[in-house]
């Protein structure tokens, strides 16, 4: 949706949320499409823990990323961030609010987020 303002364009910002029982554990995703981007949470409780961001440079193949905020050791927000950032080749902002438990978990995670981005091209 685009809306007008004093003549400037603007890109409405959209939500979308969805859910999913992982490893037995119900995960939460929070997404809100920006101009040129978006912020994905994600979390089983309404925790806003870390913030990442990440984007395209054109001086390096991979996106760059930094953590806006939490832990520094912590480099889940980071790292997914960066992933999608490469894959949507957009601006995006990540607060990754859920225990550091096994890798298998986070893929399980990852995967099901880029399965909703695909079903819903349009958005994102």
């Amino acid at each position: 949706m685009i809306e007008t303002q004093n003549g400037d364009v603007f890109e409405a910002i959209t939500v979308h949320n969805f859910s999913e029982k992982i490893l037995e554990q119900s995960i939460h995703f929070h997404v809100m499409k920006l101009s040129g981007g978006f912020f994905l949470w994600v979390g089983s409780s309404p925790v806003l823990s870390n913030l990442a961001v990440s984007m395209s440079s054109k001086y390096d193949s991979m996106p760059l990323s930094t953590l806006v905020m939490g832990d520094p050791s912590n480099t889940a927000a980071n790292s997914l961030a960066q992933r999608l950032a490469k894959k949507t080749k957009k601006q995006v902002y990540v607060s990754y609010s859920l225990p550091m438990t096994d890798n298998n978990f986070s893929l399980l995670v990852e995967k099901r987020i880029k399965k909703e981005l695909e079903l819903l091209p349009e958005h994102f």
